[in-house]
């Protein structure tokens, strides 16, 4: 059995730039289902598939340049500003980095719904972004 490390997978916009440059991130998928319960289903609770929906959060250390002082392309502030302010939609996919078979990636379109930066005194500035999909998450398999 192939353990995962989780430092390969990763959330990347459209243009393949790690998202905000988290350093954790998680998907949640999910289906809802609607209820069909009638007279005839004996006192026990009866449904049927739903709407399904998914959604994507990501954290990490705050910062606006690298360590030779380079400002950075697609940070917390450029996330917030590229897609919150000015209400867009954004592309992204979650997954793994590696080149090997097997590898799984999920894709699709995303609202940004959530940004928050916290600064606590002398500790590490940290952001963390909410993504809300719209439409239908793929799966992709190397």
């Amino acid at each position: 059995m192939a353990i995962l490390n989780g430092t390969d997978v990763k959330v990347y916009d459209g243009s393949g730039l790690l998202v905000a440059y988290a350093q954790n991130g998680s998907i949640n998928i999910n289906h809802s289902t609607r209820e069909i319960t009638n007279k005839e289903s004996a006192g026990w609770k009866e449904s049927l598939e739903g709407l399904r929906d998914w959604s994507i959060d990501v954290d990490g250390a705050y910062a606006w340049t690298d360590a030779a002082g380079v400002v950075l392309a697609n940070g917390f502030e450029d996330v917030i500003n590229s897609y919150i302010l000015t209400r867009a939609t954004l592309t992204v996919k979650f997954g793994t980095t590696s080149t090997g078979t097997g590898d799984v990636v999920y894709s699709g379109t995303a609202w940004v719904t959530s940004g928050s930066l916290s600064a606590g005194t002398e500790d590490t500035a940290t952001y963390s972004l909410s993504l809300e999909g719209t439409g239908a998450l793929t799966q992709t398999v190397s």
